[in-house]
């Protein structure tokens, strides 16, 4: 028995087994984090693509309804996906989610800037800017959406454990 002890000191075998068994945890923890970050990057990226859709699609044509609600249905279609009969798919995101503000800034003979944010486009068709100033008019998409992580982990201000995405897009239409 006294001739074993000092061997089984020195023995390595097993050794890597033991190592595995403590850093395994750790990195399947990161693999997970990296595909969470992944997918939230994703629909964020989704969210971006939307947005800028519609922009764009704004910039081709309104067809039959109005802008804000083509801008509504394009995003809604780009980032959900369509049915097979054409439909925009329901979810993640809803017309709540989607926002559309119409902005007027005017610039006086002084280069005193002012200006005037709506999302009503009656309001803001109406809207002018005093006589012998000059105009730019803004048209922006704001789109909203919460991202549930497989394993929600609480940074500061991430309190109820989803991370809020948002993206924007605009241009000047006049």
């Amino acid at each position: 028995m006294r001739i074993r002890a000092p061997n089984l000191a020195r023995d390595q075998r097993g050794a890597v087994i033991i190592e595995l068994a403590m850093v395994a945890p750790v990195l399947a923890l990161m693999v997970v984090g990296v595909v969470d970050l992944s997918n939230a990057f994703g629909r964020k990226l989704a969210l971006e693509q939307g947005a800028q859709r519609a922009i764009e699609k704004v910039m081709q044509t309104t067809g039959e309804t109005t802008v804000a609600e083509t801008i509504r249905t394009e995003v809604i279609c780009q980032v959900n996906g369509v049915n097979d009969d054409g439909t925009c798919v329901d979810s993640p995101i809803t017309d709540s989610d989607v926002t559309v503000t119409y902005r007027l800034e005017c610039t006086d003979g002084a280069d005193v800037m002012t200006s005037s944010e709506t999302d009503d486009a009656d309001t803001f068709d109406a809207a002018s800017c005093a006589t012998g100033s000059s105009e730019a008019r803004y048209l922006q998409v704001n789109v909203q959406n919460d991202y549930t992580p497989m394993f929600p982990i609480h940074f500061a201000g991430i309190n109820d454990g989803t991370y809020h995405l948002s993206a924007t897009a605009g241009m000047r239409t006049k």
